[in-house]
């Protein structure tokens, strides 16, 4: 199996890059013309959803100090509860049907997440492990570090290949490429660790809200205003203030972590770990001005891993190098054009800002809220869309770093600029409730998925801040550093146990 995935990957690398753009950009000019013919319109506002998780044992067949540690998913487990492989062996993805934006469509998409996580949850519990949501897994494998558990890695016939990875080709071939980095690290405060894949993502797992704009030349209005969202929604996510103990330097002390580090280090994860000195794959991405612009932007994007494609009855067959390209075109907001008909055709906007959420009412409060922002807020032409580029990616980074300890800045409805946080949130907050039901929730279908998000505001309290919480009580009573993390980490996962399904990170304030 491993000779056959590194024969695979070096056939992945063999392919023509040149030969490859020049397909790319040709499909371009396909999907630019289907835009000009309308084929990418829709009669209504489409969502949906993508949801990352990851496996830990449950403690049936295991020791204390195994509970809760990471652990590996069986492929064929995967296969039983229909999610998709991800980077890490330990991770598994579910991703909803897309769904109208309406009150019915919401609760369309949070009840197939219900549905599929709680079956997904019986077959794995038959296999002494459990799902978590979270954004960053702390406690490795039994009888492992992190660090090895994410370095581990071999090399067959001149292909390095990661131990832990799954076998993904794409995944593979970006540690092998003739543009592949020496090392893919992490760079965090009191933290410098190198890789030699990218396996390193893998401690990350995330969220990613859909928006399928019903005429695509709205697209650029749209992006605007979710890059102008993105900072105040993030700020109000932030879940991953800690990494594995054994990854940070040896010299740093518990209160340096706790003051220097990132509420949202998942931001820094992914960047630092595919990014380059020449090419910057993950940022905050510009404004575009045409629907056609961001279709270059993709075509125009550095190609990690040219890889071929088999051609299909699909209608984005059509355009199936551009779609293979637009897999690493790794932007925090990003602009999708696919469908696997002519009728189905769509362009939508991927958030990928949040991390995973300790609730599925959370999760999906986010998803709610995104849709409702990008509902409300083109039309009544809210004034935040002229907030400066700069200032809306400063946003962003800030609320990486301190969540709702950040300044951000903000133009509210009546055109007012504020750094206030109050009212800052009561006017997105309100437009996002405005949204749904604009889009045919009553009022206190939009509070009930709005609300859980207000009250993070009103407690000051993020996943950030409760994590922040929980190990600074057990450094005060006199826990290692490490020990104050691990007991951290068990707590929100037998928290979520209760709560995931039918609950809300509300009830653990």
């Amino acid at each position: 199996m491993t000779a056959d995935l590194a024969d695979r990957v070096r056939d992945v690398l063999d392919v023509d890059a040149e030969a490859f753009e020049a397909q790319a950009r040709a499909d371009a000019e396909v999907v630019k013309e289907g835009l000009r013919d309308g084929v990418f319109d829709n009669h209504q506002a489409i969502v949906g959803f993508e949801y990352e998780f990851y496996a830990v044992a449950d403690g049936r067949w295991r020791a204390d100090d195994e509970v809760h540690a990471l652990t590996r998913v069986p492929r064929r487990l995967l296969e039983l509860i229909g999610f998709e492989k991800e980077l890490g062996l330990h991770n598994a993805e579910m991703t909803t049907s897309p769904q109208p934006l309406s009150a019915y469509g919401l609760q369309a998409q949070e009840s197939e997440v219900k549905a599929r996580l709680a079956a997904a949850l019986d077959c794995a519990r038959a296999e002494g492990m459990r799902l978590v949501s979270d954004a960053l897994w702390t406690i490795p494998p039994a009888g492992e570090t992190a660090r090895e558990y994410l370095t581990d890695a071999i090399e067959v016939d001149g292909v390095r290949m990661a131990t832990n990875m799954s076998d993904a080709v794409r995944y593979h071939a970006m540690a092998n490429g003739p543009n592949a980095p020496d090392s893919m690290g992490i760079d965090a405060p009191h933290l410098s660790f190198e890789a030699p894949t990218v396996m390193p993502e893998s401690l990350i797992t995330s969220i990613q809200p859909h928006y399928q704009v019903a005429h695509a030349a709205d697209l650029p209005q749209h992006f605007a205003y979710a890059l102008r969202v993105a900072g105040p929604l993030l700020s109000l996510a932030v879940n991953s203030p800690f990494f594995p103990p054994d990854l940070y330097d040896e010299d740093a002390t518990a209160e340096e972590i706790l003051a220097d580090g990132w509420d949202e280090g998942r931001i820094t994860v992914f960047e630092s770990v595919l990014n380059t000195a020449d090419s910057e794959k993950v940022r905050f991405p510009r404004d575009v001005d045409t629907v056609e612009q961001a279709v270059d932007r993709v075509a125009q994007d550095p190609s990690v891993v040219p890889m071929s494609v088999s051609g299909g009855d699909r209608y984005d067959d059509r355009f199936a190098t551009l779609r293979r390209k637009h897999g690493t075109y790794w932007r925090w907001v990003r602009p999708v054009f696919d469908g696997p008909t002519r009728s189905a055709a769509n362009a939508r906007i991927e958030f990928r800002p949040i991390a995973a959420q300790p609730t599925v009412r959370d999760s999906i409060a986010f998803q709610a809220a995104f849709a409702g922002l990008m509902e409300s807020l083109p039309r009544r032409a809210h004034p935040v869309e002229g907030l400066d580029w700069e200032t809306a990616k400063e946003n962003f980074y800030a609320a990486a770093r301190e969540g709702l300890d950040a300044d951000l800045t903000w133009v509210t409805n009546a055109g007012d600029v504020t750094t206030n946080t109050g009212e800052l949130y009561d006017d997105l907050l309100a437009h996002a409730a405005d949204g749904l039901e604009s889009a045919g929730c009553s009022a206190a279908e939009a509070a009930y998925y709005i609300d859980p998000l207000r009250r993070r505001v009103e407690t000051a309290t993020t996943p950030a801040a409760w994590k922040r919480s929980r190990v600074r009580t057990r450094l005060d009573d006199g826990e290692s550093f490490e020990a104050a993390v691990a007991g951290m980490q068990r707590s929100y996962i037998e928290r979520q146990k209760q709560t995931l399904l039918e609950g809300c990170f509300t009830d653990w304030i």
